[in-house]
């Protein structure tokens, strides 16, 4: 058979945007999955012009809520052009009886066990409509294709080394989607870091982790990193604040490469992390916990969101000096978006308080799918851009970069360079998160 695999994409700021650091390792996985008889292609829709005129038998797809309204767009398309159509990823998980209104069978949760069987049902002319994937144990799984990457994609060695996370915030999908937490083979680890078929040094030299929390399992991470040294390669990953607290990982970190971790800090306000389920988080530590990580070289990118229950205007608005008073390299900023599967959503849904008339494009992170407790939900998006056109001032970014430099190893200051610059550069041309509409 003929395969297409799109992984589906709806802009997200004003421009769009013409380049982007790492993809998903979603869609080379899946190619990875593929036995070698078929025929596969791989499409980021952020990067890569679609195949409209695709001669493919099978077009799957892989999407999020805040791009639901565009795969159902695309799922429509190919059907009409005749084209057997399968749909999977954290909506299709969540939504499966609305996607079967666009689609020709889903994939609930995770692939692994499913997928061969979906491309065997599918070349015989028996597809399913349902397929359930069941967590299974990581032993065994193959190197992502990252031949089929587009290359509008700044880094390309994308790996996952652990799977799920022992937290349980209020806003995350990731227990429901991937349950429990699992770790694959040191050994096949560094076997996907070796893979080193690439066509730029900083490709061959960084590895990215795309694990929701890489340092979760101790004894495991710290293993994986001892081996990792000889390697000698930059590496960066999402991981806990609570790192700070564990000098002997922090020095296999900096001895294994680490350029940057990206910690899940939220907020700044005792209710707010509360609210979050992270109470793990302490604000007054912020800054001690960075300059921590930072003596070891590291860069911070830290995830920030606005929206919880004690926010107000003000206090969104005070956001863009903590970043700076506590030492972020690079911060990302969002809204709370209730996702399906997550206790926030249950608990909008139970106060009625999600705001139903806006449809699956406002669910992207950056725009306000429910109602705030202490103002309206224009409000809270006015106050979002705000921030993120403060936190990203040439100003703030120059002051950022600056700090950085006696405290970053080269690899640690050109991520932050590379970052920083990206998103300054998106923001001094007005190129901002873009405002959806209700229609």
């Amino acid at each position: 058979m003929k395969i297409d695999i799109i992984i589906v994409y709806q802009p997200r700021y004003t421009f769009g945007h013409e380049m982007n650091f790492v993809p998903p390792v979603t869609g080379i996985h899946l190619a990875a999955l593929t036995p070698y008889r078929h025929r596969v292609r791989l499409f980021h829709q952020q990067l890569d012009a679609l195949p409209y005129d695709s001669d493919a038998d099978l077009v799957a797809l892989s999407f999020f809520s805040g791009f639901a309204e565009e795969a159902y767009r695309l799922a429509n398309y190919f059907r009409q052009r005749g084209k057997l159509v399968v749909a999977g990823g954290p909506h299709v998980t969540f939504w499966p009886e609305e996607a079967l209104e666009h689609c020709d069978a889903v994939l609930i949760g995770e692939a692994e066990a499913i997928w061969p069987q979906v491309l065997e049902d599918a070349e015989r002319g028996a597809l399913q409509a349902r397929y359930v994937g069941q967590p299974q144990p990581l032993e065994g799984l193959p190197t992502p294709r990252y031949d089929l990457l587009s290359p509008g994609f700044v880094i390309r060695r994308v790996i996952q080394a652990t799977r799920g996370c022992p937290f349980h915030c209020s806003f995350c999908s990731v227990p429901s989607v991937n349950p429990g937490f699992r770790t694959r083979p040191v050994e096949e680890v560094l076997r996907d870091i070796r893979y080193d078929n690439f066509p730029h040094w900083w490709q061959r030299k960084v590895v990215w982790f795309w694990d929701d929390n890489l340092t979760a399992r101790r004894p495991y991470v710290k293993q994986l990193l001892q081996a990792m040294i000889p390697l000698k390669k930059w590496w960066l990953t999402q991981a806990s604040l609570d790192i700070a607290r564990d000098p002997e990982l922090l020095e296999l970190m900096q001895a294994s490469g680490c350029i940057g971790v990206f910690l899940g800090i939220e907020s700044f306000g005792e209710a707010s992390l509360k609210d979050a389920a992270k109470e793990q988080n302490r604000a007054p530590q912020y800054k001690e916990a960075i300059a921590t990580i930072h003596s070891y070289g590291i860069a911070v990118m830290a995830g920030f969101i606005a929206g919880f229950d004690a926010d107000t205007p003000q206090s969104i608005a005070l956001m863009a000096r903590n970043l700076a008073d506590i030492g972020v390299d690079v911060p990302f900023l969002s809204i709370l978006t209730p996702y399906k599967g997550t206790p926030l959503y249950a608990r909008l849904a139970v106060e009625d308080r999600l705001l139903l008339e806006r449809g699956w494009r406002f669910y992207n992170g950056y725009n306000v799918a429910f109602q705030p407790a202490q103002m309206q939900a224009d409000e809270l998006l006015e106050a979002h851009r705000a921030l993120w056109r403060a936190a990203f001032s040439p100003l703030a970014v120059v002051k950022r970069l600056l700090h950085g430099i006696p405290a970053l190893r080269p690899g640690a200051l050109l991520l932050s360079l590379a970052m920083n610059g990206f998103y300054g550069f998106k923001a001094l041309r007005g190129n901002q998160p873009l405002r959806m509409k209700t229609r």
